[in-house]
C-alpha cells in the first residue's frame, strides 16, 4: 500500500479520496489555491500545502503540483475528476518522478482523450460509434460537405473535448460558420486543442453510460449502467441506475460491449464508457479515464467502494471481487446541487452560504465540502454537493429523494434544487421517457421556478451574536512556511471573569452598526461577514454578472448593435454565456479584450444612442 497520497483536486471529490485514504490507513496531502484555504479537504487532509499564482489555474499547475508531491513524501498522485484527471503528461510525469498516479497509464488516457482516436480504437474492437469522421476537419467547407453527407443536424467536437465542453449542435447550414468557430475557440481553450471533428446528431438520444474496474492484471468487471439524460448544456443534472425502460438485451448488449473496449484498451483503473441510446441501437461516445461525479448511485446499488478499489488496484492488488459476485439491489438517484438560478437559465450564483441544513434518512448519502459559512467561489464550478438516494423501487427512490430535497436548507446562494423538484414531479421523467436535451427543448419552457430570496451571510452562536467561530477552550491555528500549512493547537489559560467581561464587550460590540470586524473575546475570536451586492446596470451598460474571463468581444467601436445582439462571450465558474445589447444603439466604449480577466460588475461594453 502506499506511504502517502497527494490528492491533485479541491473540493467535494478531495474529500472523498480523503475519505477512502482514511479507511485504507493512508496519510493524504492536500493542496489548495489561497482562496481555498478554509476548504474541508484542507481541514481534513494529514497535512496541507498552498499553491503559488492565480487561483483558476493553480490545480492545473503540473510542475508546481508534482514539486510539492516529492516535497511532501508521496508516493502516489489520485486526480479525482476535471483539471487533471485525464492530461496523460501529468501522468507521464508522475510515472517519470517515481510516483504512481492513481488511473489508467497514461498511453491510455492519451487515446481515449483524442475523440478521433477513441473512435479507431472503439471501431476496430467491435463497439459501435456514430457515423462520422475519422480524420479531424478544419474548414466550414469540410463541415457544411459532411452536413450534406449525414443529413442535419451534426455535431462538431473538439477532439480533445469532453463534458459537452467544445460542442456544438448545427441544425442548418446557416449556422456552420459560427458553430465551428466555437467548438475550435473552445476546444483551444479548455483542452490545448482546436481540433475537432463531425459526426451525426442524434436527436432525442438518451446518455447510457456504464461503470467498469479493472485491476493490472487484466481482470476487468462493469457496474452496470446509469442513466445521465437529464441535461442542460450538456452538463448533467440527475443520474439514476439503474437505467429504467431499457431493453434487456440492449442493456446485456451494452455491458458486454463496455467490457471489449476497456479490454481492447487494455484498461486499468476505474473508468466510464459512455454511449448514447436510440431506439433499440446504442453507440459509442466517449471513455472517461477517471472517477466520474456521478459514481456514488453505482455504489449505493452494488455496495462497491470505487474509489477505494481505485487506490487498491493501483498498489498492485487484483479487484476484490469478480463479475458474478457484483450484486444490483434497488434504484438510485444522484441530484446535483449547483450553486446555479434554474429560474435564470442556470445562471452561476457565488456567495457565502448562510444556512446550510442536510437531510438526515438513513438511506441519504451526501458527498460535500461545504459548511454553514462557506465561500463558494467564482473561480470553480458550481457544485455544492451531490445528494445520492436510495430506494428498493425506482418510485421509492424519487420519492424518498424529494423528501431529501425538502429537507435540504441552503440560503445565501441559489440552488437547483427547485429544479430538481420539478424535475421529479414531472411525468414524462416519472415515467422514463425523457431524452438528453429534454430539460432545455421541453421541460423549461413548462415549468415555472422562481429565485428564491437570499439571506446576508450571517451565522450565530447560541446566544444570537454573529459569529463564524466557535468558542472553544484549545485554539486551532495554521501556519504556512514554504507553502506547508502546519496546524497548531494553543491552549491559554484565562480568567474567567475576565472572559465573561470579554464576552460582553463581544456581543456589545456585534451589535455596534460599524460593518464588519473581528473582536477578541478571552480565547477566541468572534467574525461577522457581509455579502454585498451590485447596483443594477444603466440602460447601454454592458457588465459582468461576476468574477470571470472574457472569452471573445463580438462587436468593435462604432459598431451599430440591437437589443438582444451578443454583444461579448463570457466565462464564469466554467459556464460559458453570451452577454447581449440591452438597447438599440452604438458601441461607444469597449473596455475589455478577449482573455481579460474581470471583477464583478465592471464595466465591460458602453452602447450609446
Amino acid at each position: 500500500m502506499f506511504n502517502k497520497v497527494l490528492i491533485a483536486n479541491r473540493s467535494e471529490i478531495a474529500v472523498r479520496v480523503i475519505q477512502a485514504c482514511r479507511e485504507l490507513g493512508v496519510p493524504t496531502v492536500a493542496i489548495f489555491s489561497e482562496p481555498d484555504k478554509d476548504s474541508k479537504h484542507v481541514q481534513m487532509a494529514t497535512e496541507a500545502w498552498q499553491l503559488e499564482g492565480q487561483p483558476a489555474k493553480v490545480y492545473l499547475d503540473a510542475g508546481q503540483i508534482l514539486d510539492i508531491a516529492k516535497r511532501a513524501g508521496a508516493d502516489a498522485v489520485h486526480p479525482g475528476y476535471g483539471f487533471l484527471s485525464e492530461n496523460s503528461d501529468f501522468a507521464r510525469a508522475c510515472l517519470d518522478a517515481g510516483i504512481k498516479f492513481i488511473g489508467p497509464a497514461p498511453e491510455v488516457i492519451l487515446k481515449m482523450g483524442s475523440k478521433i482516436e477513441s473512435r479507431r480504437v472503439m471501431e476496430a474492437a467491435g463497439v459501435p460509434v456514430v457515423p462520422g469522421t475519422i480524420n479531424p476537419v478544419k474548414t466550414a467547407e469540410e463541415v457544411k460537405s459532411l452536413g450534406e453527407k449525414y443529413g442535419y443536424p451534426i455535431a462538431i467536437k473538439a477532439s480533445a473535448g469532453g463534458g459537452g465542453r467544445g460542442l456544438r449542435v448545427v441544425r442548418k447550414v446557416e449556422e456552420v460558420d459560427n458553430a465551428l468557430a466555437g467548438a475550435q475557440r473552445e476546444g483551444a481553450s479548455y483542452f490545448g486543442s482546436d481540433e475537432v471533428y463531425v459526426e451525426k446528431y442524434l436527436d432525442h438520444p438518451r446518455h447510457i453510460e456504464v461503470q467498469i474496474l479493472a485491476d493490472e492484471h487484466g481482470n476487468i468487471v462493469h457496474l452496470y449502467e446509469r442513466d445521465c439524460s437529464s441535461q442542460r448544456r450538456h452538463q448533467k443534472l440527475l443520474e439514476e441506475t439503474p437505467a429504467t425502460r431499457l431493453d434487456k438485451d440492449l442493456r446485456e448488449r451494452l455491458l458486454a460491449s463496455a467490457i471489449k473496449g476497456a479490454k481492447a484498451l487494455g484498461y486499468s483503473s476505474a473508468g466510464t464508457v459512455e454511449c448514447m441510446v436510440s431506439g433499440n441501437d446504442f453507440y459509442f461516445l466517449e471513455v472517461n479515464t477517471r472517477i466520474q461525479v456521478e459514481h456514488p448511485i453505482s455504489e449505493a446499488t452494488t455496495g462497491i467502494d470505487i474509489v477505494k478499489e481505485q487506490i487498491l488496484v493501483a498498489a498492485g492488488h487484483k479487484l476484490s471481487f469478480t463479475q458474478d459476485e457484483i450484486i444490483q439491489r434497488g434504484h438510485a438517484i444522484e441530484c446535483r446541487i449547483n450553486a446555479e438560478d434554474p429560474a435564470k437559465n442556470f445562471l452561476p450564483s457565488p456567495g457565502t452560504l448562510s444556512r446550510w441544513e442536510l437531510p438526515a434518512h438513513p438511506w441519504v448519502r451526501i458527498d460535500t465540502a461545504c459548511y454553514p459559512g462557506y465561500s463558494v467561489l467564482p473561480f470553480y464550478d458550481s457544485l455544492l454537493a451531490k445528494l445520492v438516494v436510495w430506494g428498493r423501487t425506482r418510485e421509492e427512490a424519487i420519492n424518498r429523494t424529494k423528501v431529501a430535497l425538502n429537507n435540504f436548507k441552503i440560503e445565501g446562494v441559489q440552488t437547483t434544487i427547485p429544479f430538481h423538484l420539478a424535475m421529479l414531479d414531472d411525468p414524462n421523467f416519472q415515467a422514463g421517457e425523457i431524452y438528453t436535451t429534454y430539460v432545455e427543448q421541453d421541460l423549461m419552457k413548462r415549468i415555472k421556478l422562481t429565485s428564491t430570496a437570499l439571506k446576508p451571510a450571517e451565522i450565530k452562536d447560541a446566544s444570537g451574536v454573529p459569529t463564524l467561530a466557535e468558542r472553544t477552550d484549545t485554539r486551532s491555528f495554521e501556519v504556512g512556511v514554504n507553502q506547508k500549512v502546519f496546524k497548531v493547537a494553543v491552549t491559554e489559560l484565562v480568567d474567567p471573569a475576565k472572559v465573561a467581561v470579554g464576552a460582553s464587550r463581544v456581543a456589545a460590540a456585534a451589535t455596534t452598526p460599524a460593518g464588519p470586524r473581528t473582536a477578541t473575546m478571552g480565547k477566541a475570536e468572534t467574525r461577522t461577514r457581509t455579502v454585498g451586492g451590485g447596483s443594477a446596470s444603466a440602460p447601454g451598460e454592458i457588465k459582468s454578472t461576476m468574477h470571470g474571463l472574457v472569452k471573445e468581444v463580438l462587436v468593435e467601436l462604432g459598431t451599430y448593435v440591437k437589443a438582444g445582439q451578443k454583444v461579448i462571450i463570457f466565462e464564469a465558474m466554467k459556464m460559458e454565456s453570451d452577454l447581449v445589447a440591452d438597447k438599440d444603439g452604438k458601441v461607444k466604449e469597449v473596455k475589455v479584450k478577449a482573455g481579460q480577466t474581470v471583477d464583478a460588475h465592471a464595466l465591460l461594453i458602453l452602447i450609446g444612442e
